[in-house]
């Protein structure tokens, strides 16, 4: 017995009940009543059963230690719940005292055990108050009938003060609880309505949610738009192992998951069930609970707590996270309607922004004009292959129509419905390019303000027509390659992988092939290229398409500029005919432009003198280029002779530097000593 006076007894029972409204529950508050109890009654042991977490707490007095030392395991550490006095003190709501435990035949398991530890007599006393059952406490002492009836008279007295004490922790504890969970519904209400960039609130309401549950991980799962597959949308797991994180879930730790997704139901997971799951348990779970986000009857995802408490989540707690979860699925619907509706909109402003520019930069041809053999020939190519969803590389030299040649083939095909997007690679500098191509995020680089929709995207169901094909860099061409082989691309500071089905078309006036023997250009997007390849004849191949085109210019300009040209004196046309067209059929426009501007009255005035060779032309007889009897190679070969010769004269035969052939040609220096060894051209300062 404690040696203290009735007065001290009771002041210190105040400051045992005071300290325990300080501590609701859990283990600390177990430690708190074995160390402040012992100050008002005697005992060698003490246990608690709390129905919380339903579990017994077991502290052994040091002078009982030895004999728990002795043994070679805790005598009462295996020991079922359900089997134990507590329990059954807890269930029935009566008072239990034993004067000696060698004489008591009730609760076998939970006596034999305390009789190892030396214990003789016990007092066990529920643990309630006029509002619910909390548990149960008991005290046993190595004494034989330690506990008079005056002595369990104080016991009841301190279990009612223990028990009132919990109550009042419990309720300040729940009232608390109830109003971080009122404040974070309301925060879920006001983010619903006022935020709908979807990625960063789920982030910020699975933070604030872990944080009010005290659980170490919130995610929530949704539906990939491209794939189907199920995607970790949001994760925040500050003390995560690795084995999660945001992205595609795989089948080994999605299993839980699907099940919610497919069935709408929740479920509320121990330890074992948690371990059959899959790979979740790798992060020490004990306790998972996984809801289904749903709105107007649809599973739009699933929200899943997590923690290293076991049996953590309880009936209510489960009933409010399905407030929270139907919260959480408004927001979902919410901000993705509203990027279904953005991006429509950034997509129709793109088009429109697109189509203005198109409107803007057009070179104004309205058809393909001619009738010789060699353009009806490209266009029996053009028939051919505009059906099939082939891609299709447009050889020729600048300004022989290759965009004409692939609107046709755009506008002969199934997709002519569609847009059709082209990009000059060789305008767009090479840190921009891979922006115009696949788009890009807002801040995925400097200057990147807002999103981007790529041309690829942009064409979705149509036709890309990229121009200058072969100015695209080495660093670039791989991601080309891949958008040609899987149809897949990501925007710039984006890991979403997203799918196009854009025909391509491109066009070059430079040959790939000694490009890729040169190793400028990558063999494999070369051959994925080259699936179908149309080479524009140059003008000079086919002079009997020039009348046409003269007379089509000369309508065209008239019409713009108000002006009456009838005649067109057969000398010009002679003139225009025999010129060689360096610049083909856009140097013929340009020049019938000029003479329609110039032209006073209805007889159309050209400057024949500007039609004239420029020195280096008179310097060296001038080959003519034919493809009767020529293969295509000899032909191109020739052609780009002559168009190196020619930057070689106007660059008074400066081959390197800012100002030599290489930069006016926008070939590299070492590219263009490569083909001029090839072409047979020598350096020399009065000639090649």
């Amino acid at each position: 017995m404690v040696d203290a006076s009735l007065t001290a007894r009771y002041d210190s029972l105040i400051r045992v009940a005071e300290a325990i409204r300080s501590r609701p529950h859990g283990r600390e508050l177990f430690e708190l009543l074995a160390c402040e109890l012992r100050r008002v009654v005697p005992f060698d042991a003490i246990a608690q059963y709390d129905d919380r977490p339903s579990k017994v707490n077991w502290h052994i007095c040091p002078s009982a230690q030895l004999a728990v030392d002795a043994t070679s395991a805790h005598p009462l550490a295996d020991l079922v719940t359900e089997e134990t006095l507590a329990w059954w003190v807890h269930q029935h709501q009566e008072n239990v005292v034993v004067a000696d435990l060698l004489e008591e035949t009730r609760f076998p398991k939970t006596v034999d055990r305390l009789r190892e530890l030396g214990m003789r007599s016990l007092c066990a006393l529920p643990l309630s108050t006029s509002h619910r059952h909390l548990g149960s406490l008991i005290v046993a002492s190595r004494l034989v009938d330690a506990y008079s009836a005056e002595e369990v008279s104080f016991l009841s007295l301190v279990a009612g003060q223990v028990a009132l004490a919990i109550d009042d922790a419990r309720n300040f504890h729940e009232s608390q609880r109830r109003g971080e969970r009122l404040r974070l519904l309301l925060d879920l209400t006001n983010r619903v309505v006022s935020t709908l960039d979807m990625q960063t609130v789920l982030r910020e309401l699975a933070a604030n949610l872990r944080q009010v549950m005290q659980v170490e991980g919130v995610g929530v799962t949704l539906p990939d738009r491209d794939t189907g597959g199920l995607n970790l949308y949001a994760l925040d797991f500050p003390t995560s192992r690795g084995f999660l994180h945001e992205g595609p879930l795989t089948g080994d730790v999605s299993r839980s998951v699907l099940k919610v997704f497919e069935t709408s139901q929740p479920v509320n997971l121990n330890r074992d069930e948690i371990v059959a799951d899959g790979r979740v348990a790798l992060e020490g779970a004990n306790s998972l609970c996984r809801l289904p986000l749903v709105a107007h009857d649809r599973v739009l995802g699933v929200l899943s707590l997590g923690t290293v408490r076991e049996h953590a989540f309880s009936e209510e707690d489960v009933a409010f996270l399905g407030q929270v979860a139907a919260q959480i699925a408004i927001a979902v619907e919410n901000a993705t309607a509203y990027r279904e509706i953005a991006e429509l909109k950034d997509k129709l402003q793109q088009e429109k922004v697109y189509l203005e520019d198109e409107i803007r930069s057009e070179l104004n041809f309205e058809e393909i004009v001619g009738s010789s053999a060699g353009l009806r020939h490209v266009l029996r190519q053009i028939e051919t292959v505009a059906p099939t969803d082939s891609t299709v590389l447009i050889y020729g030299e600048t300004g022989t129509g290759k965009e004409l040649v692939a609107r046709a083939v755009h506008n002969l095909s199934p997709r002519k419905a569609n847009a059709f997007v082209k990009l000059n690679c060789a305008a767009i500098p090479t840190g921009l390019l891979e922006s115009e191509l696949f788009g890009h995020e807002k801040g995925a680089f400097t200057g990147a303000i807002t999103q981007r929709v790529g041309r690829f995207e942009l064409a979705n169901r149509g036709t890309v027509f990229l121009d200058e094909i072969g100015e695209v860099s080495l660093e670039l061409q791989p991601k080309l390659l891949r958008v040609l082989q899987e149809r897949e691309f990501e925007r710039l500071g984006s890991t979403r992988t997203l799918r196009t089905d854009a025909r391509l078309i491109a066009a070059t006036n430079r040959d790939l092939e000694e490009m890729v023997e040169a190793q400028t250009f990558r063999s494999d997007l070369f051959y994925r290229l080259n699936v179908f390849p149309v080479r524009v004849p140059a003008l000079r191949e086919r002079p009997e398409d020039i009348p046409q085109l003269v007379r089509h210019f000369v309508r065209q300009f008239s019409r713009k500029t108000l002006r009456r040209i009838e005649t067109i004196p057969a000398d010009t046309m002679d003139a225009l005919v025999s010129y060689h067209w360096p610049g083909n059929v856009r140097e013929l426009q340009n020049v019938i432009e000029r003479a329609v501007i110039v032209s006073q009255g209805s007889i159309l005035r050209v400057p024949i003198a500007d039609l004239k060779p420029r020195p280096a032309e008179r310097m060296r007889p001038r080959r003519q280029v034919s493809t009767n009897g020529q293969s295509l190679k000899e032909t191109l070969d020739e052609t780009e002779r002559q168009r190196i010769l020619d930057a070689l004269e106007r660059t008074n035969w400066v081959v390197a530097g800012p100002n030599g052939a290489a930069a006016l040609l926008h070939m590299k220096r070492s590219t263009l000593q490569f083909r001029m060894r090839k072409l047979d051209i020598n350096v020399s300062r009065t000639g090649a």
